[in-house]
């Protein structure tokens, strides 16, 4: 039986759009003490520098800063004081009409009640890019699974990462099945970026997802694997879209050192094992899609998984990663350097590597899963 600890989401109503908004905004304190600090030191200015001076007017400012920063009632409610702190200040240093005292007040009510809308709209506009992060955040947990999953012959612990933080699903895939026929793990990379790898590694997953519990041959699950990107590349065509190819690696665990793997282009695991981290020596065979192109027939590979070792998969965000001279990430180095790191933590430590190297520029999806035995 596979256990799972499932990450706490924010919800998608109102509400929690609300509870995001006010995380983001100024708190109402600094707002109110900010306001009265600005308030009294324009009016001790204005007082200073002779009647004749509108310094009253840079108040406006405020409500103009808050529309593009606060929430729409402190937008409305210091929106509410400059026109009362202006008003008492026209009657107080009136100007030389009354026409020109009405036109003051009508401008900066003017004003402030198009900032005000201006904050309701970009409000509502990120109401709508609330939703729909929210949309993705549902599609990412049909699509990936949460991590980490423990069954009764591993323990997975990992991390997603897309390249386009707001659009929550890339081209990476990942999944974890305990089967009758032990534990199958894949990860994969699609070719390109969009909703059309998304399609794409959704056909990877949900042939995955069938195929690790129907065949008994790692081979096999392969085979149907490479069935669904040919299928979804059959429909592809037929909407006038480009076809695509996976890259991909299936592992099968169950009791014991040895490891099943078939490689599908996919970058080679790395296994650490005390203190020492090697390559795993797997014969690269052609991507998902392109098998029938190239005429190959999948093989299974073997190699040992110590039971104090630790396994990890990843994708090319990690590898391509570059500093400033174009220079890539040393994964290897990378790795040692993270020996003596847990297997739950070394995923974010990785990719924490990853990122300090690159100064934090990204190129493409992050995945990385750590894999160890499930002691009895």
């Amino acid at each position: 039986m596979v256990r799972r600890r499932e990450g706490g989401g924010v919800g998608g109503s109102a509400d929690g759009y609300g509870a995001e908004a006010e995380a983001r905004a100024p708190g109402n304190r600094t707002v109110v003490l900010g306001v009265l600090a600005s308030t009294a030191v324009v009016l001790l200015a204005q007082a200073a520098t002779g009647t004749s001076a509108r310094l009253v007017l840079l108040l406006v400012f405020l409500p103009a800063l808050l529309a593009g920063l606060g929430t729409l009632a402190q937008t409305i409610a210091v929106s509410v004081w400059v026109a009362v702190v202006v008003a008492v200040s026209t009657v107080l240093f009136p100007p030389t009409s009354l026409e020109a005292r009405a036109g003051t007040l009508v401008a900066v009510l003017g004003a402030e009640a198009a900032l005000v809308a201006l904050c309701a709209r970009r409000m509502g506009r990120e109401r709508q890019l609330f939703r729909m992060r929210q949309s993705a955040v549902a599609l990412q947990r049909q699509l990936l699974r949460p991590l980490p999953v423990l069954t009764p012959d591993v323990q997975v612990f990992g991390l997603y990462r897309p390249v386009e933080e707001d659009a929550m699903v890339g081209g990476d895939l990942y999944d974890v099945a305990d089967t009758p026929y032990g534990t199958r793990v894949l990860v994969g990379d699609v070719q390109g970026k969009g909703l059309p790898a998304i399609g794409a590694g959704f056909a990877v997953l949900s042939a995955f997802r069938e195929a690790a519990f129907r065949e008994a041959a790692l081979t096999a699950v392969a085979d149907s694997l490479e069935a669904a990107v040919q299928r979804h590349n059959a429909y592809a065509a037929q909407a006038g879209e480009n076809e695509r190819f996976v890259t991909a690696t299936v592992l099968g665990l169950e009791r014991g050192p040895e490891v099943q793997a078939v490689n599908c282009g996919h970058l080679a695991p790395y296994l650490l094992h005390r203190g020492r981290v090697e390559t795993v020596d797997l014969a690269a065979g052609v991507p998902l899609g392109l098998a029938e192109l190239a005429g190959e027939v999948r093989t299974v590979q073997w190699f040992a998984l110590p039971e104090d070792g630790v396994l990890v998969l990843l994708t090319d965000g990690i590898t391509e990663a570059q500093d400033r001279d174009g220079e890539f990430y040393p994964v290897e180095e990378g790795l040692t350097a993270l020996g003596t790191t847990a297997a739950s933590l070394l995923p974010q430590a990785l990719d924490g590597a990853a990122r300090h190297w690159s100064g934090g520029r990204r190129r493409d999806d992050v995945t990385v899963l750590s894999l160890r035995r499930t002691t009895p």
